[in-house]
């Protein structure tokens, strides 16, 4: 087995039941969300929409500048003013794919919300309130985590708000 990513040591300090799931990542897919979904739905049976991506975006307002961390459904696109909104901020766009990297210390495709060099303020979308379990980025492309989203919000300490449009 692997080395344990951060995001699968943190999980692992903290108690937290969890399945480790691995698939075939080819580094020049278009989109590894679409990626993880499709090997997900054919070797688990997963809906798309159990499975979430984590989006690193730029925040600004009242609260100051800075950035934090979007989980949503692969299928679905981010609304950046809700997602503003949720975190108690006026203004919000996708952060750099440079700043990613150094707050988090993921690849791109492979950012978990667990174990980020630097832990971010994190978003729920509230849609992940429907599954038993769902499944979210392990720390490295071609890896995904299973685990309730209650454990998920818990461990982030994450806001849960409708962010998807």
């Amino acid at each position: 087995m692997a080395a344990a990513t951060p995001a699968i040591t943190v999980l692992e300090q903290a108690g937290v039941a969890h399945t480790v799931h691995r698939y075939r990542s080819d580094p020049r897919a278009g989109s590894f969300g679409d990626e993880a979904v499709d090997a997900l739905a054919s070797d688990l049976g997963v809906d798309g929409a159990q499975v979430f991506k984590t989006l690193v975006i730029s925040v600004s307002g009242a609260g100051g500048n800075g950035l934090a961390v979007a989980v949503i459904p692969v299928p679905q696109r981010l609304s950046l003013k809700a997602a503003a909104a949720a975190l108690g901020m006026s203004k919000a766009e996708m952060a750099t794919p440079d700043a990613v990297r150094r707050s988090t210390g993921y690849v791109l495709g492979g950012v978990s919300p667990f174990g980020q060099r630097t832990p971010l303020p994190t978003v729920v979308d509230s849609s992940a309130a429907q599954w038993p379990s769902m499944l979210c980025s392990g720390g490295r492309r071609g890896l995904e985590i299973e685990l309730s989203p209650t454990d998920l919000i818990d461990v982030t300490a994450a806001v849960v708000a409708p962010i998807t449009g």
